[in-house]
């Protein structure tokens, strides 16, 4: 894939016109990294905008014992970096980031970006959605960490990422829940018992996806 390429398949430009996207394209780029990389750590600066053109990233951080602690994914069409102001070009990275699959990234230049696009008022709707988003993104983990039981974390997770709670060991679900696998085998097999969920082959199929829904949300059955 080549870089103009890159961008025409984000959504954060697909409004951009060919002259645009020539523009751009001359100052960003794009770098292939393989599964298991480190991406940055919450310790760095950045002076470009960063988006996942393809793969899938784990965004994480450390507590005071060195234990991993996962916040979120971060999945391809997708803004990566996470701006505390755009008065600066300097962006801050407030946690780590390293690669689950094989990815694409391509890196703008934040400060070009402003003088060439921002400041004449283009893509400022797209960045404003990126950020809500992320926003969003940060309002659920909250949710996950200090609201949500145990039942209610693993049938947010399934309502939200099906396809990723099916590919993982249920020892890595347990880890990114912050809950003992003991815990979520027991949580999975009550859903099963209320015909919520099938579990055929190791693989969840949702049967009742109001049911589910409604465990997190509190909406009544």
């Amino acid at each position: 894939m080549t870089l103009q390429e890159s961008i025409q398949s984000l959504d954060f430009f697909k409004n951009l016109n060919n002259n645009q996207i020539e523009l751009l394209s001359n100052f960003s780029h794009i770098s292939k990294y393989d599964k298991d990389t480190i991406l940055f750590y919450e310790t760095d600066v950045k002076n470009h905008l960063l988006f996942l053109v393809s793969g899938l990233i784990k965004i994480y951080k450390y507590d005071k014992f060195d234990n991993e602690i996962f916040l979120y994914h971060i999945y391809s069409n997708s803004l990566i970096s996470e701006l505390s102001s755009i008065n600066s070009s300097d962006i801050y990275c407030f946690s780590n980031a390293s690669f689950i699959e094989d990815s694409i990234v391509l890196s703008v230049d934040f400060l070009k970006l402003q003088e060439h696009f921002l400041d004449n008022n283009i893509l400022v709707k797209e960045l404003m959605n990126s950020l809500l988003n992320k926003s969003h993104q940060l309002q659920c983990l909250v949710n996950r960490e200090l609201v949500f039981d145990a039942t209610a974390k693993v049938a947010y997770m399934l309502v939200q990422d099906l396809k990723m709670f099916n590919s993982l060991k249920r020892q890595e679900v347990s880890f990114m829940l912050h809950i003992q696998p003991e815990t979520l085998s027991r949580v999975l097999k009550k859903l099963s018992r209320d015909d919520i969920i099938d579990i055929e082959n190791q693989e969840i199929i949702i049967k009742n996806k109001f049911a589910l829904n409604s465990i997190f949300t509190g909406v009544a059955i």
